[in-house]
């Protein structure tokens, strides 16, 4: 049985598929931006640095040592004040890492596999999430494909065409230069270069060549990000790996993240996750694959994303055919690889799994088109081929045909479920069709905006803002502020112990050099509550109310202006 569909057919209603994802992340992408880590940081940055007439050094918010490459796009645009430009600025490394997969899978097998390796990838919920949201992580995500995908071209050639390396230690010199979880990905490709020259030519001292030639290029091209940490920190990586290189320094570094304060607490990854979530050691242990089947949006428990399972389901299926099975091979170590190392090295977010997606995307496509291919859908062998599919009854030839389509269609159909959903969630139409101002907007999704507006209207261009328990997202605020490395509870443990004298309380507090407090009272109290003893707890709250001055509280979130200690008995 051979069963004859319309390639161009075919065709069409897989570009309908991929205007049906492009059309409504455009109109979401019309709103301001509201993602956690663009408010906090790939905003927020840049913004200040141009508030300050260029850059500058802020202790106080360890993420501003990442590599910026995307930001600097970030930049350009707030320059020109628009914020809405970042978001398709990101949503375009998306798009353009998915044409990656299209180009190579065009070239392997057809167009039509290769708008479905696209679909699949651009379709993946994370992708979609990160395609609304000013971050870096397609940015990156573009390059480190772009990167090996030049690499296997080079492999290809008889690594005889020396620009397709140059072209590939390009790209991950501008993805080590974009975010840190590259290194990843450039060390696995730097070692690969040595290995597969080495393995394929016999010759290991051309192939030290080529791996130096590789680390030269990468190297200088994102050097500048880690030159500027090495001059300011002494760690060129820092805030990673800043306990090895304090111990070249007289000094140590300059403050923790609360991930530095957890390992430090002798409490192990598992130990962690069992005591938080009731997670046994095999199901912390599967993680990794626990991602492509459990990830919400939101919250740490399910790895604050959301994939597919269809990205690993025919994995197995893409070894089917000899011919690719070199590559195919090559690019299930590099997921197997860089999972895992992230497991172990990074926090258990799925968006940090993203430079692998391209990859199963090709390798889903591809295990797809094995099986269908092999049942009969396009490409049949002919009817004298000894083939022992012939051999089978045309009716169980047509069934698992259908059953293969249908587990594919369903499972990507979850895909686009999941876009409506955040489509319903961001409600965009409401602000692009004026029912509703920039204000309300941000205030339906941001719950501090209303006392962030008040602290924009009513204070001086003096003012400087001290964040507590806030989440450190601060771009829209248009004061000077500043918070400290975990979330306030540092600050707070030092007001603590200063209470113990009213001279040290006003001493400490005048050291922090705010006007004004941004405090989330909900968490402020619970800190309070769950970490000392009611006398204490009074005894701050009365030395606050006596200093602080409480000018705005709305929806759990309050405003103070400090003020001078007022005379209390001694």
């Amino acid at each position: 049985m051979k069963i004859r569909l319309s390639q161009n057919t075919i065709g069409l209603l897989l570009c309908v598929a991929m205007l049906m994802v492009l059309f409504p992340v455009c109109l979401i992408n019309l709103t301001p931006p509201i993602s956690r880590d663009a408010l906090i940081h790939h905003l927020a940055i840049p913004k200040l640095w141009l508030n300050h007439g260029g850059f500058y050094e802020m202790p106080w918010a360890v993420y501003s040592y990442y590599p910026m490459n995307i930001d600097l796009l970030y930049l350009a645009s707030l320059h020109f004040k628009n914020d809405i430009a970042p978001k398709f600025i990101h949503f375009a490394f998306g798009v353009g890492t998915g044409l990656l997969v299209y180009a190579y899978l065009k070239q392997r097998l057809n167009r039509n596999w290769g708008l479905l390796g696209l679909i699949i990838f651009i379709t993946t919920p994370i992708v979609i999430w990160l395609s609304t949201s000013a971050y870096v992580d397609l940015g990156m995500t573009f390059f480190t494909t772009g990167s090996i995908l030049c690499f296997v071209k080079w492999r290809d050639a008889g690594y005889n065409k020396l620009k397709w390396l140059i072209i590939s230690s390009c790209c991950m010199g501008i993805a080590l230069g974009s975010k840190y979880n590259a290194l990843i990905v450039w060390f696995f490709l730097n070692l690969t270069v040595v290995y597969c020259y080495a393995r394929d030519t016999q010759k290991q001292l051309p192939a030290l060549k080529y791996g130096l030639i590789f680390l030269t290029i990468t190297s200088i091209i994102a050097s500048p990000w880690y030159i500027k940490n090495y001059v300011l920190t002494g760690n060129p990586f820092y805030p990673l790996f800043d306990k090895f290189f304090q111990l070249f320094q007289h000094e140590g570094g300059q403050g923790s993240t609360l991930g530095g304060l957890m390992q430090s607490s002798g409490i192990g990854f598992f130990q962690r996750r069992q005591i938080m979530y009731g997670e046994s050691f095999w199901e912390t242990l599967l993680i990794p694959i626990r991602m492509f089947f459990q990830g919400r949006d939101d919250t740490y428990q399910y790895f604050q994303g959301v994939l597919n399972p269809v990205l690993i389901l025919f994995l197995p299926f893409s070894l089917m055919n000899k011919r690719f099975r070199k590559d195919n091979l090559f690019f299930i170590a590099f997921s197997a690889f860089f999972i895992t190392m992230a497991f172990f090295l990074t926090a258990k977010q799925v968006r940090y799994t993203l430079p692998v997606l391209p990859f199963l995307a090709i390798l889903a496509a591809m295990g797809i088109e094995n099986i269908v291919t092999s049942l009969g859908l396009s490409m049949l062998p002919p009817p004298q081929s000894d083939s022992k599919l012939h051999s089978l009854h045309p009716a169980l030839l047509y069934t698992g045909l259908i059953t293969i389509v249908a587990v594919a269609g369903i499972l990507l159909t979850l895909n686009f479920i999941y876009l409506k959903n955040r489509f319903a969630k961001i409600q965009p139409l409401r602000y692009i069709q004026n029912k509703e101002s920039k204000a309300e907007f941000l205030s339906r999704h941001l719950r501090s905006y209303p006392a962030t507006e008040y602290i924009n209207n009513h204070t001086t261009a003096e003012a400087k803002v001290f964040f507590m328990f806030v989440g450190r997202r601060g771009y829209y605020l248009d004061r000077t502020y500043y918070h400290d490395g975990i979330f306030g509870m540092k600050t707070l443990n030092e007001m603590v112990r200063a209470s113990q004298s009213e001279y040290d309380f006003l001493a400490y507090l005048q050291s922090l050099g705010c006007t004004h407090i941004l405090v989330r009272t909900s968490l402020f109290n619970k800190y309070l509550q769950d970490n000392f003893s009611r006398e204490t707890i009074l005894r701050l709250l009365g030395l606050i109310r006596q200093s602080w001055k409480l000018l705005y509280e709305f929806n759990g979130w309050a405003v103070y202006s400090i003020g001078e200690l007022q005379q209390v008995d001694t």
